[in-house]
Parts: C-alpha cells; sequence; structure tokens
C-alpha cells in the first residue's frame, strides 16, 4: 500500500488527502492548525497537528517508509521551502510541493524537490486531457510517465472478470480499484483489492496506474 505525508490542510491539501484515501493509499494528514486536523481526522489514516518546520516533530512520525510527501502550504513560501527539505532529509522516497512564483520554483528545484505543481496549471491540462479521453474521469501524473487515472469500464471488458481482461500483460498497466456506482448521488461501492474473479459492470470505474500511453489505448476502447 502506498503510504503518504500530506502537509497543509487547505482546500487543496485535503481534497488531495481524500482523493489519495479513495486511491486506497495510507495518508498522514498535518497541520499547525487544529480545526483543520479536526476537519479531515475521521476521513484520513492519521491525522496530526504539529509544526512541519521542526525536524524533531516530523522525525517522530517515522517517515522513512514513505512513499510519497506532498507539501500544500499555500502563502509561507519559507515553511513551505524548510518542510520540503526536511521531508527530504528524513527518508521520504518522492517529495512533490506546490509553487506558482518562477523564483520558488528555481529554489524548490535546486534543493532537490522531485516535483513542482502549480494547481491551477494542472488543473487545465486534466481538463484539456479529459476532454480528449471522454472515459478517463480523472488522471494524476506521480511523475516519469507514471499515473494513476480513474476510466470508465470500456465496452469489451463488461460482465468479464480481470482475469479474463488480463491486464497487466495485455496493456501494461495495474487495477487497484473497482468504484461501483450505488445510486445517482455519485456514491460508490470501492473495491480496493479486486481479484482475478472480479467481474467489471457497466458503470465501474476502474483505478489503474501505468504510462499514460498505455492508460489512454484502454480509455478509447469504450
Amino acid at each position: 500500500m502506498n503510504k503518504a505525508i500530506i502537509v497543509g490542510m487547505g482546500l487543496f491539501g485535503k481534497q488531495l488527502a481524500f482523493d489519495l484515501i479513495d486511491l486506497g493509499a495510507e495518508v498522514v494528514a498535518v497541520d499547525n492548525n487544529m480545526e483543520l486536523i479536526e476537519e479531515v481526522k475521521d476521513s484520513v489514516t492519521y491525522a496530526v497537528r504539529l509544526d512541519s518546520t521542526d525536524e524533531k516533530s516530523l522525525e517522530s512520525l517515522g517517515l522513512n517508509d514513505f512513499d510519497m510527501g506532498i507539501v500544500c502550504i499555500g502563502e509561507d513560501f519559507e515553511a513551505n521551502l524548510l518542510t520540503a527539505v526536511l521531508l527530504k532529509k528524513l527518508g521520504v522516497k518522492l517529495v512533490i510541493t506546490r509553487a506558482s512564483d518562477p523564483i520558488h520554483v528555481k529554489i524548490l528545484e535546486a534543493v532537490g524537490v522531485d516535483r513542482i505543481i502549480s494547481p491551477e496549471t494542472d488543473a487545465a491540462t486534466k481538463l484539456a486531457y479529459s476532454l480528449i479521453h471522454r472515459h478517463i474521469v480523472d488522471i494524476v501524473s506521480l511523475g516519469d510517465f507514471l499515473s494513476v487515472a480513474k476510466v470508465l469500464v470500456p465496452a469489451p471488458f463488461v460482465g468479464k472478470s480481470v482475469g479474463e481482461i488480463n491486464l497487466r500483460p495485455e496493456y501494461n498497466v495495474n487495477l487497484v480499484a473497482v468504484h461501483t456506482p450505488q445510486n445517482e448521488e455519485d456514491e460508490y461501492e470501492v473495491n480496493n483489492q479486486p481479484n482475478a474473479d472480479t467481474v467489471l459492470k457497466k458503470g465501474d470505474i476502474m483505478v489503474l496506474v501505468g504510462e499514460e500511453q498505455f492508460i489512454s489505448r484502454i480509455s478509447k476502447l469504450a
């Protein structure tokens, strides 16, 4: 299971935490504001109030086995920068932070941050992608061409089991979850452990991990 620490529970960080939980990840949410921690504590794996610029406080979380750390501190660039540096120092494998100022981007690149995102630019890119690939509900790039995507089950897959479709050998993607709609209110039953016997139904959403070119190939089957 992917383990992620998200620092900053503003609108962006909170939504990211919820999305990663939906995708089957283990999420530790961090913020210096107790009210924001209270808002998310029941929806994430663990939520804690602490100062992310304090190395000892971060170290107490045991971050050396975390797959990713995302810094979502919006207005305080110094805190954003220091938190990202500490996450790298403490052994987080992939450190991602947000920045919109070109100078801030250059500084973050210089200290070795793995990926820098601009929410506004990324939102535009995802919209363009979804307009061309109509059956991709959502897609998040993990860098190095790897992405996580929610894809509507294409017609050729409906009624077939995961074993019959042979996703990994035939399409070079991994299926990590299946979301089955329960009603018209966008509520879904989530299967985070699909196996070879899992049968895909019309309206199901597959959560796939793989290169964008292979995910796109599946979306075009629909």
